[in-house]
């Protein structure tokens, strides 16, 4: 009997538990109370109605709760509708404080469409008041006189809240900042002039107006470093000369390669014209003993033109100087 009791009382006890969590889980008693204690009005019913509504109702609460205490005359069906947008409620009421503290005008339209644009609304507002500083890489840039100047710049640069949808990043501000730097070192005379005066950079980059269209509002350049790299102008001019002449040596070696070949087929013009000419010598005798045969020459006229070329012969052999008068001379000389 008294233990039939006793599991009786257990069971009541535990479907009472039971209810009360589920009670609890869809009621957010504590959270209304907490709200309540804040000065923020909202009833039950909208709690439980945002469960409904799949809307978890802390992420709606908490900051409502935040915001009321900063003063911001913000509502409940804004920050409800902020979250089902897929937005960041509490950062949203964040930047709003932050913002109404350093004296930023920031509406909650505002900060909602920069938040949904998948920016740091809160960064955003920090940075506006805490300026950040952007250290570009090394540039690279030649002057008139050919040297190379390496120059790193940092940029401080602030948050344009007006900007923030729709405006470019950082690596525009960087890219910009560099383009600036290559032009300025490639209108100098001289290196030296940028050595000189690195705040030209700092002038002629700031005038050319580098932040429009951005999210940001550049405040100043700083030039942080300056060197001296290569001589860029004597290394292009060593590499002009060396293509120059290799483009001399092809050609030249084309003239030579022509001229070989005009050799060649010059050697080979004389060659068939020897092959003629021993061809037509080798005619001679036969056209000679034709000639006899024919009766257009007599024996005589043959032996007569032999005497001649015999005489011929001769006189050609006593015009040439012989070894020995040569060795005659030489040892009259001695």
């Amino acid at each position: 009997m008294f233990e039939g009791g006793f599991i009786g009382v257990l069971l009541i006890a535990v479907l009472a538990i039971i209810v009360l969590s589920v009670f609890f889980s869809f009621f957010p008693v504590m959270l209304w109370i907490s709200a309540l204690a804040s000065g923020v009005k909202i009833g039950i019913i909208t709690l439980v109605a945002m469960r409904l509504r799949r809307v978890t109702p802390s992420r709606i609460v908490n900051p409502l709760i935040k915001a009321t205490k900063a003063g911001l005359g913000l509502n409940i069906n804004q920050l409800e509708s902020h979250f089902l947008a897929g937005g960041n409620v509490d950062r949203v009421v964040n930047a709003l404080i932050a913002a109404q503290r350093a004296n930023i005008p920031l509406e909650f339209e505002r900060a909602a469409a920069i938040d949904l644009a998948g920016r740091d609304v809160l960064q955003a507002v920090q940075m506006s008041v805490n300026p950040r500083v952007i250290e570009t890489p090394i540039v690279s840039a030649v002057a008139k006189d050919g040297i190379e100047v390496k120059v790193r710049a940092r940029v401080t640069v602030r948050a344009n809240i007006d900007r923030l949808v729709g405006g470019a990043g950082e690596e525009t501000i960087i890219a910009r900042v560099g383009e600036g730097i290559v032009s300025t070192n490639g209108s100098s005379d001289s290196h030296k002039d940028v050595l000189e005066n690195p705040d030209l950079i700092s002038r002629t980059v700031l005038s050319k107006g580098l932040d429009a269209g951005t999210a940001f509002e550049i405040l100043s350049i700083d030039i942080a470093d300056v060197d001296v790299g290569k001589n860029i102008g004597a290394f292009l001019q060593t590499e002009q000369a060396e293509a120059d002449k290799r483009i001399a040596q092809a050609k030249a070696e084309e003239r030579r390669a022509m001229a070989v070949a005009q050799e060649q087929e010059m050697k080979a013009r004389v060659v068939e014209m020897r092959a003629r000419v021993v061809e037509s010598e080798s005619q001679v005798p036969l056209a000679m003993a034709e000639a006899l045969r024919s009766g257009n020459i007599g024996v005589m006229d043959y032996i007569n033109m032999q005497n001649l070329e015999a005489d011929t012969q001769m006189r050609e052999a006593l015009g040439k100087p012989s070894d020995n008068s040569d060795r005659d001379s030489s040892d009259n000389n001695r």
